[in-house]
């Protein structure tokens, strides 16, 4: 099996349901190896790995697409949001800007109904900066505010520099 023939055969599943597979499996894990290590220290590894394995998710996608650009990131929207995963409320579409809200995040839905709300933002949230920066790392994320802190929206304010706009 190609690399590309494992990620569609993923995405027919999307993610939503991925990251609860990933979330049953996991939160046991990082329950045990915190008792015995110590569980900050056991989410922050969690926490790097789960960037570096975005970092490259992102790195894929842009190889994939044979174009990097801030525009092309947008149009891969639909893994995530496949069966209302997310509700989106598209802002501003440019070619060097992407902004918009999420106005319903049926993965902090989620991981509240697995008891494991803390580690949502651990395992999902964290991993959308990671991922653009593999993409493209000209692009950043601002974010001030997500459904899994408890505001009623997440806030995606994506840049692309003059330079790395279409890398």
């Amino acid at each position: 099996m190609t690399p590309d023939e494992s990620v569609d055969r993923l995405n027919a599943v999307g993610v939503l349901t991925r990251r609860e597979i990933e979330a049953r499996i996991l939160a046991p894990v990082i329950d045990a190896l915190g008792e015995r290590f110590g569980r900050d220290e056991v989410v922050a590894i969690v926490r790097e790995v789960v960037a570096g394995i975005a970092r490259e998710q992102g790195r894929a996608m842009a190889a994939a697409r044979g174009d990097a650009s801030l525009p092309s990131f947008a149009q891969t929207l639909g893994p995530w949001t496949k069966d209302d995963a997310l509700r989106l409320r598209v802002i501003q579409e440019e070619p060097a800007r992407f902004d918009f809200d999420v106005t319903r995040c049926r993965y902090a839905e989620m991981y509240r109904a697995l008891g494991i709300p803390e580690l949502g933002e651990v395992l999902s949230c964290q991993r959308d900066a990671a991922l653009i920066e593999g993409f493209n790392p000209g692009v950043t994320l601002e974010r001030t505010h997500t459904i899994m802190q408890g505001a009623a929206t997440c806030d995606f304010r994506y840049r692309a520099s003059a330079l790395d706009d279409n890398r």
